[in-house]
């Protein structure tokens, strides 16, 4: 049975709106110690950030219409993120890093906050193919590079694979040569506390890790993300590019809470009855279930301007948390301001900004997908 997270005395989650401000990390399962395994951490996407780093949009794979319709949210999410934080632009060449400081300072950007790294990439995926930045037992922080293969060799990904390597030679940083397990960032998340959860065909899908078992590649999560406890829910797969990657449909919030869909909206998002129960009754590392918060999905399936139908509704569960902002996919639906308001309350010590995204949408991505945070440096 579902649980209803308790904010604070009388105040409840309910019909999808939060009532009330408290923070669910003050309820129970909030005083849980982090376990201390594996030889990384990997910091929480709401601790704080030295930057956040984001793959420009480029006509070189997809051409210049695909470049133009989506360069719009890039600009939105400079501008929002340079407010509290560095954003790292990987730039295809020295021509397009050019191009892309004379738009955005055009824009009234603080320059100050903006810096380029000229990379050739295939796309813009940041979640999936920018380094994951890790600290290591002695607080020093290393460059991991998972290996990643175009979701199943779904589309072109040989310059992405090379992005971290590439980043690791240009900042100087350590980097963990994780590339014998295809493992993408959205396709896990981490609770901070020793769980990990993902789907089956994102993760173990032989079109990813062909000669791994799952308990092999679980050996190598726990090993470098110090996870001990798996969530793993099967997933579906080809019903995406992505074969459903986890960052669609749920996020943890804190060590004690998950922050999803509801049922009927979980299963028209794709995910089985089995998987819906898999996520509702799940446990965390102390056999102690989680409470979960509620987002809506979209009203209506996303239109996009020239009036083309995606005939699928969106999910406002793919946000991304910065240092002062929180970015928000949005539809341009009735149901954006109702999620936008929840996710305010969740964070209200940070501006929710909603971005519309539907121009990214139909090819499969949302406000997360593109965004891949890098901590401070402890040092």
């Amino acid at each position: 049975m579902k649980k209803i997270i308790v904010l604070c005395t009388g105040a409840v989650l309910t019909a999808g709106i939060i009532m009330g401000g408290c923070n669910p990390s003050e309820v129970e399962g909030s005083q849980l110690e982090k376990q201390d395994v594996g030889k990384y951490t990997m910091p929480d996407e709401s601790s704080k950030h030295e930057g956040t780093w984001l793959q420009w949009p480029h006509s070189f794979t997809y051409g210049k219409d695909y470049e133009e319709k989506v360069e719009p949210i890039w600009i939105e999410m400079t501008a929002a993120l340079s407010e509290g934080e560095n954003v790292h632009i990987i730039a295809y060449d020295e021509y397009e890093k050019n191009y892309i400081y004379d738009l955005l300072y055009a824009e009234g950007i603080n320059m100050d906050k903006i810096d380029f790294y000229i990379v050739p990439t295939d796309d813009v995926w940041a979640r999936d193919t920018a380094p994951i930045f890790v600290y290591d037992k002695n607080n020093n922080m290393k460059l991991m590079d998972w290996g990643f293969n175009g979701w199943g060799k779904k589309t072109p990904y040989k310059k992405d694979a090379l992005i971290p390597s590439v980043l690791s030679k240009q900042l100087g940083m350590e980097r963990i040569n994780l590339n014998s397990v295809v493992l993408e960032g959205g396709a896990f998340e981490l609770d901070g506390n020793g769980t990990f959860l993902s789907t089956h065909s994102a993760v173990t899908n032989k079109n990813r890790n062909p000669h791994l078992s799952k308990s092999e590649i679980e050996e190598y999560i726990e090993e470098n993300l110090g996870a001990t406890n798996f969530i793993w829910l099967d997933g579906v797969p080809n019903l995406d590019i992505t074969d459903f990657h986890i960052d669609g449909f749920a996020k943890f919030y804190d060590k004690s809470t998950i922050i999803t869909l509801r049922q009927d909206d979980l299963e028209e998002w794709g995910v089985s009855n089995k998987d819906v129960q898999t996520l509702m009754n799940a446990k965390n590392a102390f056999n102690e279930p989680y409470q979960y918060v509620y987002l809506p999905i979209s009203k209506n399936n996303v239109i996009l301007d020239n009036g083309k139908n995606l005939e699928y509704k969106g999910s406002y569960v793919n946000f991304y948390i910065a240092n002062t902002v929180v970015l928000v996919p949005n539809y341009i639906d009735p149901n954006d301001k109702i999620a936008n308001d929840i996710i305010q309350k969740l964070y209200p010590d940070r501006k929710v900004i909603g971005i519309d995204v539907r121009e990214l949408y139909k090819d499969g991505g949302m406000i997360h997908c593109v965004t891949q945070q890098q901590p401070v440096d402890l040092k």
